[in-house]
């Protein structure tokens, strides 16, 4: 039996706030429990849901220092099972008890310092010895750090592998050396540039990748890009001299919850040998819902997205008033910075029958437009890996991307002369470039209905689900530990 411990800031169900949470909940289900004993590893929010804690059981608790600014803090650890899976909770009102897991960076700093040193000292006392410790983002960067260097002290740790898994690299949890000195206890000699020191302050991820056996980021495109400096966010350097002990993976999606035939918060559920017939009422569901105008032939384009910079949402500016033409709706879900929250009001304002701006995040309406819209639009600046690409697919909804990262290595853009592709992508970051390629998807809506529902069924075709993902994390494991037993 092979032993992995994820350790992470996040996980479904018990708390999200992107797609680290999705990954979490799910890649550890997809292994067989025959061969693979996998445990998951969280802080004890106070925000994750009451029912779900109700039923938290207490395994122990312990009393921990890290520098001297964490001195003597409770530890306690919780458990639950769920779906076979083992989740531990480590537990301390004065970091984790919240609203949302993240909040002043400073402090999200401190927490996540006590969260891995925790993650570490706690195993002894649970009774379970990791082969590999399996590291989420920043939030758990310090882990190969104290792994490989305070712990070390003690037999039981000698030989764990750890893996440490970028899912965005733009965040690192960087803060000045002298405060990660006193949070973290680290020597000096820990605090140089080829290790934790970053721009004359101290990175918690570059301590994870600098220390971590392996290095994992969530598509094979990412993983290549992140080597750039235009994409590397400063550590590009290192990636590159790392790059053997390198790979993208790129991320499933749960096919149980985003399943267009059993869904039960669409209006009308349909397959890949209905959709002709049945997912056009989604859309006029929607359309009387939203207060747009009711027309099954007007081509809907659905936006989900976190509200920043990192979307695209400027090049949507750039050209919006062309974009929306009178054979166009656009319905956007989504939070984020106000400057974009407030552009999608004013063209809801503007278009009143054309555009629907919903300034928040509802998973039910999120289901509601996959499986209505006819085309899902993603112009990111930068995607390690997207899920809302993946999701489309499977409601039959056709992706409009830009290539970069995950995009680019999951959505295989249209070729009118060979009739072969799932989606449209283009390839500069340039909002004309964005335009003609959405004006061509239209075309093809519109003239060549035939080629369009051939590019859906490839689409609905597409296998995404974890299955899939699962047994390159399967052959990454088993060489990690065949190397060194």
């Amino acid at each position: 039996m092979k032993r992995i411990l994820f350790a992470a800031s996040e996980c479904v169900p018990f708390i999200k706030t992107g797609g680290l949470a999705d990954v979490c909940g799910a890649l550890p289900k997809s292994f067989d429990p025959k061969y693979w004993d996998i445990r998951v590893v969280i802080p004890n929010y106070s925000c994750i849901p009451e029912h779900f804690r109700n039923q938290f059981e207490y395994v122990t608790h312990f009393y921990m220092s890290c520098g001297s600014y964490i001195r003597n803090k409770y530890v306690g650890v919780l458990q639950y099972k769920l779906d076979g899976i083992t989740y531990y909770f480590i537990d301390n009102q004065e970091y984790f008890n919240c609203f949302v897991p993240y909040g002043d960076v400073r402090y999200d700093i401190e927490k996540f310092t006590f969260f891995d040193k925790a993650v570490l000292s706690m195993l002894p006392l649970i009774g379970f010895r990791p082969d590999i410790i399996h590291c989420h983002d920043w939030q758990t960067g310090l882990i190969p750090v104290y792994l490989r260097n305070e712990f070390q002290a003690d037999s039981f740790f000698w030989g764990i592998r750890s893996i440490m898994t970028i899912h965005n690299l733009k965040f690192q949890g960087i803060w000045d050396v002298k405060t990660m000195q006193g949070l973290t206890g680290f020597s000096r000699s820990l605090f140089t540039p080829d290790k934790l020191e970053f721009n004359k302050d101290a990175s918690m991820l570059k301590g994870g990748l600098v220390y971590a056996d392996y290095i994992t980021t969530v598509s094979d495109t990412y993983a290549q890009e992140i080597q750039t400096p235009y994409y590397g966010e400063g550590l590009n350097g290192l990636l590159s001299a790392r790059h053997f002990d390198m790979q993208g993976i790129v991320n499933g999606i749960d096919y149980g919850t985003y399943n267009p035939q059993t869904d039960p918060k669409i209006y009308m559920n349909y397959d890949a040998e209905s959709f002709r017939k049945k997912k056009f009422v989604n859309k006029e569901r929607l359309q009387a819902d939203l207060g747009l105008e009711v027309d099954r032939k007007k081509y809907m384009i659905g936006i989900i997205s976190r509200l920043t910079d990192q979307k695209g949402l400027d090049l949507i500016n750039a050209v919006m008033d062309r974009l929306v033409d009178d054979y166009t709706q656009i319905v956007v879900i989504g939070t984020g910075e106000p400057r974009y929250e407030n552009m999608f009001r004013h063209y809801a304002w503007k278009y009143p029958n054309r555009v629907s701006a919903n300034i928040c995040y509802s998973d039910d309406l999120a289901h509601k437009l996959y499986a209505a819209a006819d085309a899902f639009l993603m112009p990111s600046r930068f995607e390690p890996c997207g899920l809302t690409q993946l999701i489309s697919f499977r409601y039959g909804t056709v992706p409009i991307v830009r290539e970069t990262g995950g995009l680019k290595d999951t959505v295989q853009a249209y070729n009118e002369y060979d009739n072969s592709g799932d989606g449209f992508s283009f390839t500069n970051y340039n909002a004309e470039e964005m335009l003609h390629v959405i004006n061509y998807s239209k075309h093809i809506f519109y003239d060549r209905k035939r080629q369009w529902n051939q590019m859906i069924e490839r689409g609905m075709g597409n296998d995404f689900s974890w299955n899939a993902s699962k047994f390159r994390y399967e052959g990454l494991y088993n060489y990690l530990l065949g190397e060194y037993k």
